[in-house]
């Protein structure tokens, strides 16, 4: 619907009463303050935290704060109602009130009802005037909100503490304050019909890929949706292939995982009311790497990166080999280790995949009840789940010590991925691999995985493929995958990202370094 202001206000209020601010777009403000208090009443009845606070400019023009309590400072509005109504003579204009001495830091002028309504449900206070049909917003938010912690999901020993809340202006300070430079961009956006999310696209212009930055921006602004209450509803929305197990979108709390990703040439989303912060695109390779390799010395580093390959491995197949090697190819063992295994399966009355699928299943159980439950509580099931359970399962027939040994060191091997997601899917993963190792043995295991490598092989992650720099092959980024090669030698950022500017630092750091004589003892 098109407004005008030309349209009678009396028949427009009766036209717009119930809507979303969506529908308010382009729907202009009324001259007369009447008309304007009259329509926000009735769009706001029964809504009793909405105030609308009537008083006169210097006892003779009517106006109005509009404002939701407790998002504002109550303080700092009774001092902007105090400057407002000692103005002098002839200040009835909105543009002279815009640059009268108000204790505020930011004020926007505003003609539409959308735009007024968008910033006052967000936390300001608007301010009409009879005569206007411009509007001000005033930027004094005082809501409460969760102070800034160390993130649980990802701590470090060595690295920062703080993490992102729920505030989005807090978590794009934190960003700021990590990357202070003019060519960090936050580009907002707001998505959702009900709920108006605020939502801020924030990349290194210069670094990354415009195209990229345009088509995340395109995706999230033709979301057509009643509400977004968290990330998760943008990161299934925008993702390349929908029905994928695999993240193709990665998510952090924490601020500088997300300057090291924008420093990279990728683009982050900040959510409103949301302490995740999604970062895209994304590689198979950065699931299995944290904000910790880059803290600690690149020897390390690797280290512990090729021991999350190995416990990948181990938590995506052991199962499935352990069913198909005691189902199948029983030849493939030590005759010691399979006289222990028939010896200790041979009071079980199931085979070796229902056996599986009953120790996986209470496992992912346990382990879901762990994290829903309160902590203490959460850690007595586990006791009681892992000891007690487990330990009279064995000993009823249920079943067998070597299935149990199998399961624990699955997921102790998933509990070293570092990003929940990843982690996730392979625990999902796991099921059909095994199911195929009970019908084929070694021989399904081995589709499936073709199957998987093949899968991933074809995704994409906003056009870059899902296992760069690996397939397709770039020998040149092999520096921060399979290793963490030394800080001197990764001058170029990852050539799959399409960075504008390819230099990270001066390729002639580490002779410099050498030159100085701080080997030789020299000045």
């Amino acid at each position: 619907m098109i407004f005008s202001k030309e349209d009678n206000a009396k028949e427009l209020i009766e036209t717009i009463v119930t809507c979303s601010l969506i529908e308010l777009d382009g729907f202009p403000l009324f001259y007369k303050l009447e008309d304007n208090i009259s329509f926000l009443k009735r769009l706001f009845s029964d809504c009793s935290d909405f105030v609308i606070r009537e008083f006169k400019l210097n006892n003779s023009v009517n106006a109005i704060l509009v404002f939701v309590d407790g998002l504002i400072d109550t303080k700092e509005v009774n001092q902007v109602l105090q400057t407002l109504m000692v103005l002098e003579n002839g200040d009835d204009d909105i543009h002279v009130i815009e640059k009268a001495l108000l204790p505020v830091s930011q004020i926007t002028k505003v003609n539409e009802y959308n735009n007024l309504l968008q910033a006052v449900l967000s936390g300001t206070t608007g301010i009409l005037v009879d005569g206007n049909d411009e509007g001000l917003t005033l930027s004094i938010q005082g809501a409460e909100k969760r102070s800034v912690n160390e993130p649980e999901g990802e701590a470090v020993v060595r690295g920062p503490r703080e993490g992102f809340i729920e505030n989005i202006r807090t978590n794009t300070s934190m960003l700021r304050r990590k990357l202070k430079t003019p060519r960090l961009k936050m580009k907002s956006l707001v998505v959702g019909r009900e709920s108006s999310t605020n939502i801020n696209l924030a990349f290194l212009e210069g670094i990354a890929d415009p195209q990229i930055v345009e088509e995340v921006s395109r995706r999230i602004s033709n979301i057509d949706m009643d509400a977004i209450l968290e990330g998760g509803y943008i990161e299934e929305l925008i993702q390349d292939s929908t029905y994928s197990p695999f993240p193709q979108v990665m998510y952090t709390e924490r601020p500088d995982t997300v300057a090291g990703a924008l420093l990279e040439g990728r683009v982050a989303i900040f959510v409103d009311g949301s302490p995740m912060v999604l970062i895209v695109p994304a590689t198979f390779w950065m699931m299995m790497q944290a904000n910790e390799d880059y803290y600690e010395r690149f020897q390390m580093a690797t280290l512990v990166r090729w021991l999350r390959y190995l416990f990948l491995v181990i938590a995506l197949l052991t199962p499935a080999s352990y069913v198909a090697i005691t189902t199948f190819h029983q030849q493939m063992l030590p005759t010691t280790l399979l006289l222990s295994i028939a010896a200790a399966r041979e009071s079980i009355p199931f085979p070796a995949i229902v056996e599986a699928l009953i120790m996986e299943i209470s496992f992912e159980a346990l382990r879901e009840a762990g994290i829903r439950l309160p902590k203490a509580v959460g850690q007595s099931v586990s006791i009681l789940g892992a000891l007690i359970v487990g330990h009279a399962a064995v000993h009823a027939g249920i079943v067998s010590s070597p299935m149990v040994i199998v399961v624990s060191i699955t997921g102790i091997a998933s509990f070293t991925i570092p990003h929940f997601n990843a982690a996730i899917s392979l625990r999902m993963l796991r099921f059909p691999l095994m199911i195929a190792a009970s019908i084929l043995g070694v021989y399904g295991i081995l589709v499936g995985v073709m199957v998987l490598i093949g899968h991933m092989a074809n995704l994409r992650s906003f056009g870059v493929p899902y296992l760069s720099p690996i397939a397709p092959m770039s020998v040149g980024d092999f520096k921060d995958i399979l290793i963490r090669a030394p800080w001197p030698v990764m001058e170029n950022r990852p050539s799959f990202e399409r960075t504008h500017d390819v230099r990270r630092m001066d390729d002639g750091f580490a002779n410099q370094v050498q030159q100085g004589g701080g080997q030789d003892g020299g000045p």
